[in-house]
């Protein structure tokens, strides 16, 4: 049994609602304390081959205990979008990834 499930999009569900290559918009909701949103941009930044491939935006939540971090990316497929994900999903501090 899978001690981790796979929470990233299936390809077939990217491609079937996304066109590739083209622009997906991912946010990642986190502790506000430490660098949470400079290692989420790092974090992606891995997976696309130049730095314009990659635009952001970071908002803290009405207490003050999170941040959303909202990239907006250029991908290429949908294999790379799941790739994202995967790296996100490694980054400590998330809370939820949608």
């Amino acid at each position: 049994m899978d001690k981790h499930p796979d929470h990233r999009p299936s390809v077939d569900l990217l491609e079937s609602t996304h066109s590739f290559p083209g622009t997906y918009t991912i946010k990642a909701i986190g502790s506000a304390e430490g660098d949470f949103a400079d290692r989420v941009v790092a974090a992606v930044s891995e997976h696309l081959p130049a730095a314009s491939d990659l635009d952001y935006s970071v908002r803290g939540t009405k207490g003050g205990r999170h941040i959303a971090v909202t990239l907006h990316l250029t991908v290429q497929n949908a294999e790379q979008v799941r790739s994202i994900y995967a790296a996100i999903h490694g980054v400590s501090g998330l809370t939820l990834l949608l």
